[in-house]
């Protein structure tokens, strides 16, 4: 036994110290298990788009998620055991919850030589991409955090911004991004915002302007915006803002050299539309994301035994349950592609609706609801539905009836979701090219961490 023990250690030892790949790509769905990508699975074959990539990748783990104070982890807590390797309490940020610091993949892979780039369909100071390059106590320290951003010296940036930006109660911070504090009494001083800081510091800053993203060119570091408090979601999008897979394509234009480059890119958004119970949300997001990786699959074709990727979610959001035979249906997520909006933005046309016409009536919100979510319409009614549908017009708030529209459509489908928040259900890691060996069998979290780092190691 001894001897067996002996050998795996070794076997671990050998690949966790193996050469890094040129490339490796991380892909993170926030708040994307494995029925959200089964859900996403089903709806893609089923519609005629086939498999996902992602789900379809050389190796398969299944890997837990709680962090080192609770059961159900946040995405703070998750991220920074991704890009870390170890456990923090849920809201910190590449701290131990001791508060010391914690190094990130994505920084020892800069130390290496690779160019880094974090890229996210959230807000770039949002707990996922902060966790690869952010060191804070709390993941609400937006304006720390986006100092952090500045100094990490990585190369490209790209999704939504920081959220708006104020200055901190009682300091500002200087042009090297640090905090200073002011004495009491002291008269302000103007601080600096981290976009100028970037631009003055020999950054390419752009923001929301798509032309002027797709003439991006190698050389000078990079940063993106499109939405400063996020991207579009993927069901809504109107072609004003470049798809996740093109930002990925940009970042191996850009980020792409002889000593290679780290790319993590997370789908944010497929955590927003668990939260909101929005399955035809979720998909879209999860497509878009599948996208993105078919990029990363088609690069590696290019560059084989050069090129990891990896595929994960930082928990699960929603308690996703598949074959919920809800209103007598069977299980179909192709009713999903009725849904041509995300119930969100559905509130804000019902509302415009009711505002232009002041005798908007139910069967005017029943026309809507047919157009966007197929109800009524290819997606037949149950006397039931309509009774949820019309109680929940009757209580005047676009947001109720959206609300209903997209419950029954769910149910319809076959899907059902037990809750707003977070579940500690492990979530689906997928990995293949050279170094994927080391995410084999049940795993936690911080394995990913520890054993990407572990390529750097020499």
């Amino acid at each position: 036994m001894k001897k067996i023990l002996f050998g795996a250690f070794v076997c671990a030892s050998a690949v966790a110290f193996a050469a890094a790949p040129k490339y490796v790509f991380v892909f993170i769905g926030d708040g994307m298990s494995t029925p959200q990508r089964l859900m996403a699975e089903d709806f893609s074959k089923r519609t005629g788009r086939g498999e996902l990539a992602m789900n379809h990748l050389a190796r398969r783990t299944e890997t837990a998620t709680k962090s080192a104070n609770k059961v159900v982890t946040d995405s703070a807590a998750a991220a920074t055991a991704i890009a870390c390797g170890e456990k923090t309490d849920n809201g910190m940020l590449g701290m131990r919850p001791d508060g010391t610091r914690i190094e990130s993949v994505a920084a020892v892979a800069k130390k290496a030589g690779r160019k880094v780039g974090i890229v996210t369909t959230v807000t770039i100071v949002h707990a996922t991409p902060a966790g690869f390059y952010a060191h804070n106590r709390s993941r609400g320290d937006s304006r720390a955090i986006a100092m952090d951003l500045v100094k990490s010296g990585f190369d490209y940036f790209a999704g939504g911004g920081i959220g708006g930006w104020t200055q901190p109660k009682g300091g500002y911070f200087d042009t090297n991004g640090n905090f200073v504090k002011l004495e009491e009494g002291s008269e302000a001083v103007p601080g600096i915002d981290p976009y100028s800081l970037w631009q003055t510091n020999g950054y390419t800053f752009v923001k929301d302007d798509l032309a002027a993203f797709k003439a991006l060119k190698p050389g000078r570091p990079v940063w993106c915006v499109f939405g400063e408090s996020g991207m579009d979601y993927a069901l809504d999008r109107d072609g004003s803002q470049p798809t996740l897979a093109e930002i990925v394509e940009k970042g191996i234009e850009l980020l792409d050299g002889p000593d290679g480059f780290f790319l993590m890119c997370e789908g944010g958004k497929v955590d927003y539309a668990g939260h909101a119970n929005d399955a035809g949300g979720s998909v879209a997001e999860q497509l878009s994301l599948d996208d993105a990786v078919k990029v990363a699959t088609r690069f590696a074709k290019v560059h084989p035994g050069e090129t990891l990727i990896v595929t994960t979610g930082d928990h699960e959001t929603g308690g996703l349950i598949r074959g919920i035979t809800g209103a007598g249906a069977a299980f179909d997520p192709a009713l999903l592609k009725h849904q041509r909006c995300t119930a969100s933005k559905f509130s804000s046309i019902l509302k415009n609706a009711q505002e232009k016409n002041a005798a908007f009536s139910f069967d005017d919100a029943m026309a809507l609801v047919r157009e966007n979510f197929g109800l009524g319409g290819p997606v037949p009614l149950t006397d039931a539905d309509r009774d949820e549908l019309k109680k929940s017009f009757e209580q005047k708030k676009p947001a109720e009836f959206a609300g209903a529209a997209k419950r029954i459509l769910s149910a319809h489908a076959g899907l059902a979701w037990k809750s707003g928040g977070h579940t500690a259900l492990p979530t689906m890691t997928t990995a293949e090219g050279p170094g994927s060996e080391i995410l084999e069998g049940m795993t936690d979290n911080t394995e990913i961490g520890v054993r990407l780092k572990g390529l750097y190691a020499r």
